[in-house]
């Protein structure tokens, strides 16, 4: 790599690092921010979900506009507003104050990983950008090791609330790294389209609002059918406009890829798999196991030392022999360490139980992740980097949060001995899922075609980028 390839990745991986270890962090950290503030299962979930329903809602609009005024220009405006609301949660005073404060932190995080993951697609092309998301993949997995472990040990000796404070020094790393490469931060001639933008963000809004109150208020409920009706037709409005708009915010033809809407729908299944495993381990082993955040933490350390350690061969990999392999094994691996998890007993044992399951799960996961994100990103034209990014970020954030507000049904009210096994059984039959809709849908890579000459010049050419967020994973995330 050049000096400014090589910033140009640093940039990328640091500013995806904040916000995956902030996942990781919020994960693990939950149990004593419920202590101190109160808010029992539901404020966990809407700790979660607030972050989800602002990122949701903005991470389609984020995709736009970093491919119309430049992938620099949003990166730094996200890691600041993300630094803010990181150092206001740290003052909340309140679980509702909290979530706010977190709902605040998800509209910042809507610019960071796509806008990142859009740095390295279109610095690199081919085998190299395979390599470069394998190293991208490799690096930010650290998030998974450093935020558990960080956030556990800073609310078991410190405060649950320097565990937020923390994001403010890498954030600041990265805006001094943006200011020593040069990034096109303004394509010509593109502009955006504002009635689009907040038909799409209202609308998103209402349905994940709708989404997460669901299962807890009913669904004919005054607050979730309005917001159902709202929301529907706000995005139905949107998706009009895509449709029938001179500068489309998401082109839809994009979907008319066959790697692009299948590496979606598989991103569906195994990110929703990814969040569920991730947010009730952590809380099983310490609520019901009785470990502290810190050792909490530790247990899934081994899952992301496996990644560090392959990810970037596994990114080679794919992009010599095509990502269809990987991303059907991948799923299938996992899976079969999810259903390892059926070993947890009341008598528990983590080096028999837990860590076997583990290895597993973790071994899959690196095989899935960077090819993934190479199938999806790799299926469109570099004029669309942004965008594609954004959707496939969307996609896995969003089927984070309804899996994360279905959690009281899944896992029958708790997340006891019983309700841990029922999760581990519906993250298995999830990952089975994406591993039959990558079998089928997942073809040999092909240099994309380019958009419509009306698209292209609708929306100017910048980048080629599609990420995917390890949410919690994930694997955020995105992944949380």
């Amino acid at each position: 790599m050049t000096r400014n390839e090589r910033l140009i990745l640093g940039i990328a991986v640091g500013a995806s690092f904040v916000a995956f270890m902030n996942n990781t962090i919020i994960t693990v950290a939950l149990p004593k921010i419920t202590a101190d503030l109160g808010g029992g299962l539901t404020g966990q979930q809407w700790m979660i979900n607030a972050y989800l329903v602002t990122l949701g809602s903005l991470i389609l609009v984020a995709g736009s506009v970093s491919d119309v005024l430049g992938r620099g220009v949003v990166l730094r405006a996200g890691l600041a507003g993300f630094a803010l609301a990181s150092v206001a949660i740290t003052l909340a005073p309140t679980v509702e104050m909290m979530v706010a404060f977190r709902a605040l932190q998800g509209a910042a995080g809507a610019f960071l990983v796509p806008t990142s993951l859009a740095l390295i697609t279109s610095t690199f092309r081919d085998a190299a950008q395979a390599r470069a998301i394998g190293v991208w993949t490799a690096i930010t997995s650290m998030a998974s090791i450093v935020g558990p472990v960080l956030g556990g040990v800073l609310s078991d000796f410190l405060s649950w609330r320097w565990a937020f404070i923390v994001n403010v020094l890498p954030i600041a790393i990265v805006l001094l790294l943006s200011r020593m490469v040069k990034l096109r931060d303004k394509p010509p001639g593109g502009r955006v389209d504002i009635l689009a933008a907040l038909l799409c963000a209202f609308g998103l809004g209402g349905l994940v609002t709708a989404l997460i109150e669901g299962p807890s208020q009913g669904w004919t409920t005054p607050l979730v059918l309005s917001c159902l009706i709202a929301g529907g037709a706000l995005f139905s409005s949107f998706l009009a406009r895509q449709r029938y708009g001179a500068r489309p915010i998401v082109p839809l033809e994009l979907f008319r890829r066959r790697n692009f809407w299948s590496g979606n729908l598989a991103t569906v299944f195994i990110y929703a798999a990814l969040s569920l495993n991730g947010f009730v381990l952590a809380i099983y082993l310490q609520q019901y196991v009785g470990l502290s955040a810190t050792t909490a933490g530790l247990a899934s350390l081994p899952m992301t030392i496996i990644m560090i350690l392959a990810s970037s061969s596994i990114g080679s990999l794919s992009g010599r022999f095509g990502p269809r392999v990987f991303m059907t094994a991948g799923p299938i691996m996992m899976a079969l360490g999810s259903l390892l998890f059926l070993a947890v007993s009341a008598d528990f044992n983590y080096w028999q139980q837990v860590l076997p399951a583990v290895i597993v799960f973790g071994a899959g996961l690196t095989v899935t992740v960077a090819p993934l994100t190479s199938a999806v990103l790799g299926s469109v034209p570099s004029e669309r980097s942004g965008t594609a990014s954004a959707i496939n970020n969307a996609v896995a954030r969003l089927s984070s949060l309804v899996v994360v507000s279905m959690l009281a049904v899944i896992v029958g009210g708790q997340i006891d001995l019983s309700g841990f096994h029922r999760a581990a059984v519906v993250t298995a039959v999830l990952l089975s899922a994406g591993a039959l809709v990558s079998w089928v849908g997942i073809r040999p890579m092909v240099d994309p075609p380019a958009l419509s000459d009306a698209t292209v010049t609708a929306e100017p050419c910048t980048a080629s980028d599609i990420p995917v967020a390890v949410g919690v994973s994930r694997a955020d995330p995105r992944p949380a």
